[in-house]
């Protein structure tokens, strides 16, 4: 029996989400599977991810063959860096010491990165406000100045054909 890694469809027609899960190869994508190792929401900005790290480091170390948006998402959570790493203590080029400090400097990088991208996000979404702002306030200036060059413009108009007007009625008065 072929085991997979994959992914599980959920959600609504523009909003998926996905369970990452342990499934027989010959399954239905969206069918039974045999264990559940986590959660998947690319509609997020990083995408969110879930993920039960020791189920998932075990089936890959039994064989597990993840399909590619798998291996992808199990290589971001540092799944297959640790298999390598293990892999490299079974054959006795590392101790369990260096594994683990290997592998936790990574995961520090990996989450600084994360962070750094997060604000990143957050910093960008408010420039983004500010200046619709200013613009918006800057368009509702110039058309605030052009109504009011339209209402002088009115006015001395008006004023203009007031004494025009005026000024043969009170010669017809003389």
């Amino acid at each position: 029996m072929a085991v997979k890694i994959r992914l599980q469809r959920h959600g609504k027609k523009d909003s998926a989400f996905f369970h990452i899960v342990v499934a027989d190869g010959r399954a239905p994508r969206d069918g039974k599977y045999i264990e559940k190792l986590g959660v998947y929401n690319p509609t997020t900005n990083p995408a969110t991810i879930n993920l039960d790290f020791d189920s998932a480091l075990n089936w890959m170390l039994d064989g597990a063959q993840p399909t590619d948006t798998c291996r992808a998402i199990l290589s971001y959570k540092g799944v297959i860096y640790k298999k390598h790493l293990l892999g490299g203590l079974k054959k006795g080029a590392l101790t369990e010491a260096q594994v683990e400090q290997k592998f936790n400097k990574w995961l520090q990088d990996k989450e600084s990165k994360v962070n750094t991208k997060k604000d990143r996000l957050a910093t960008d979404s408010t420039k983004k406000a500010n200046e619709k702002l200013k613009s918006e306030t800057a368009r509702k200036d110039s058309i605030a100045a052009k109504n009011a060059a339209k209402v002088s413009v009115k006015a001395e108009a008006e004023e203009t054909e007031a004494p025009a007007t005026e000024a043969p009625s009170t010669e017809e008065q003389a």
